[in-house]
């Protein structure tokens, strides 16, 4: 069962790192998500182990981030910020976001970023987002359609692609 369980966090942490550094567009953030969630996962891993472990982990993923967005806009900081960072353990993504798209996720709300990242990144269908988002279809194609429109004013005009 160890065996199994180690070899799963092995194979699955660079796709649930990759997932959630476009929901939070932070390292630190990711890192913090992908270990709560495979924690998670290694507490019922005798139930998941059968199941889909991996769906569980990324639903999660999603959910956690939700509540870290809503926790932060409750939360006020107590004295100075550090003006440095705290090293992270890199992990090479597979396909690593763009500044300036991390930029536009960061201005959607939680439930738009996490609709538009499950989409683009896990290519799933308005059920599967609703699903994961624990929302009914309908809002999630709203939250989806929002999102999708909120980058397009944002994305930069691309040149290269034959536009004038």
């Amino acid at each position: 069962m160890r065996q199994d369980f180690a070899a799963f966090v092995e194979a699955e942490t660079p796709r649930l790192l990759g997932l959630a550094h476009a929901l939070t567009g932070d390292p630190h953030d990711a890192w913090d998500l992908v270990q709560e969630s495979l924690t998670r996962v290694g507490v019922r891993w005798r139930r998941l182990a059968d199941g889909n472990p991996g769906g569980y982990a990324r639903t999660t993923l999603v959910r956690l981030n939700i509540d870290r967005a809503r926790r932060r806009r409750r939360e006020t900081l107590p004295g100075e910020v550090p003006e440095r960072a705290a090293p992270v353990v890199r992990i090479p993504l597979e396909d690593p976001v763009e500044p300036w798209l991390l930029e536009a996720l960061a201005a959607l709300t939680p439930q738009q970023r996490s609709a538009v990242v499950l989409r683009v990144l896990e290519d799933l269908d308005h059920a599967g987002i609703a699903e994961r988002l624990g929302c009914s279809v309908g809002t999630a194609r709203s939250h989806l359609s929002r999102g999708l429109s909120r980058l397009r004013e944002r994305a930069p005009a691309r040149t290269d692609l034959g536009g004038t």
